[in-house]
């Protein structure tokens, strides 16, 4: 059976996110636009979790759907069939790291709600602010974060996210690094994927032979239900065989039986392929600004 799946996206407990970023309306627009597996994002944030944990039911291995006996989404409607949620998050790392401040984004992947509440324990302990925003900003370093997860259950995965945008990823021309070994370190073993982001596609990932070994993957980062999908993965997985566990074997492996290829935003479209000012009417190739 063939998943269009959306691993990253946000809650209505995010900045500049919308309001009906709630699991009813992203079960909605998922189901709308064939989206049979969807990240139920910001796990982190205390409200959002228990949210979370009132309202979905794991019936998959490592995987959930709203409970059907809760509430419908609007009085004397009923809620379209559940599709399956994934229990993954994304972070914001800034560190110091080698002489530089480091801005990292990672994606974090659970199979339940036992290691997220492991997880969070020792975010506490090191006196990260979980209430503050559904993608919390902590000092630590994406070594340590690494650490923290696959400690927690080695069934977790850690993905960089949008990789290649020059502020908050591992590749980032301002805060980045020049390999997953330099960002990562000893954990790097542990890195399997990485996100392409909107503004890259894979092609443009290809030319990078460290890559060979790493999955690419592409999600909507979204901050409303309507941007839903606008980046996603294509999986082609026996119905019986769906979970968690799977969906990470298939990552880690490079399976591309089962992994057949990423649904991808005209990446020329995003912010990052030309430099300027649009009040300013200024717009420069890579070429110009580096004349000036």
């Amino acid at each position: 059976m063939r998943y269009i799946s959306d691993l990253h996206l946000h809650s209505k407990y995010s900045r500049a996110c919308s309001r009906d970023l709630d699991l009813e309306h992203i079960n909605q627009w998922a189901k709308w636009k064939g989206i049979g597996l969807v990240a139920c994002a910001d796990w982190t944030h205390p409200a959002w979790l228990k949210e979370l944990k009132a309202k979905l039911v794991e019936v998959r291995p490592g995987l959930y759907q709203i409970n059907p006996s809760f509430p419908p989404l609007e009085k004397g409607r009923n809620n379209p069939d559940s599709v399956f949620f994934m229990l993954n998050t994304e972070i914001s790392c800034i560190y110091s790291q080698g002489g530089k401040c480091r801005r990292i984004h990672l994606c974090i992947f659970v199979p339940d709600f036992t290691t997220i509440d492991k997880i969070i324990a020792e975010l506490e302990k090191r006196k990260v602010n979980l209430k503050a925003d559904g993608r919390p900003i902590m000092g630590l370093s994406a070594i340590e974060v690494t650490k923290i997860v696959m400690q927690a259950n080695p069934n977790s995965m850690v993905i960089p996210a949008h990789a290649w945008t020059p502020w908050f990823s591992v590749f980032g021309s301002y805060s980045g690094f020049d390999s997953l070994e330099e960002c990562f370190g000893s954990e790097a073993k542990n890195i399997f994927a990485i996100e392409t982001g909107l503004s890259s596609d894979p092609p443009m990932n290809w030319r990078l032979s460290a890559l060979d070994k790493i999955t690419l993957i592409s999600n909507s980062d979204s901050h409303s239900p309507a941007n839903l999908g606008r980046e996603a993965n294509v999986f082609e997985i026996p119905e019986g065989e769906l979970s968690y566990d799977e969906i990470c074997r298939i990552l880690k492996t490079k399976d591309q039986k089962r992994f057949l290829y990423t649904i991808e935003f005209f990446p020329e479209e995003g912010k990052y392929h030309a430099d300027g000012h649009a009040k300013c009417k200024v717009s420069l190739t890579p070429e110009q600004s580096k004349k000036k």
